[in-house]
């Protein structure tokens, strides 16, 4: 539960929205631009693919997060922290190590006759 709360928390504060409204406005702002305008604003693609005079660009963004660990009530066993420690036999207080969360975020363009027709978003950090 605490990891619940934390993680709401450091999402309000963060301002963070699915999907990111100025990454969305960025892509919106490429539409109907040249393979060479997409080319200069991010770079050489991770992935490309054709099929039927459509041209699939991918770009792949991967990052990792970690949230600290903290001290307090947890579902460490009937013995709480050692045997029958701070908590007694219902529970108890122990260290809580920190989570790492892997961030992804794959955006793929598609181009018709050279200009960007389309995109989509795929990942938990869009």
């Amino acid at each position: 539960m605490r990891k619940i709360v934390l993680l709401a928390t450091v999402a309000a504060l963060s301002g963070c929205a699915y999907p990111n409204p100025q990454h969305v406005a960025q892509l919106n702002g490429l539409v109907g631009k040249s393979e060479t305008d997409l080319l200069r604003n991010y770079g050489v693609p991770n992935r490309t693919f054709e099929s039927n005079g459509h041209k699939f660009l991918a770009y792949d963004m991967n990052r990792i997060e970690t949230i600290p660990g903290g001290f307090g009530p947890g579902p460490w066993g009937p013995y709480g922290y050692g045997w029958g420690g701070w908590g007694g036999w219902r529970g108890g207080w122990g260290w809580d190590g920190p989570e790492i969360i892997q961030r992804d975020c794959e955006t793929t363009f598609e181009l018709v006759s050279g200009a960007v027709k389309s995109y989509t978003l795929r990942g938990n950090a869009c």
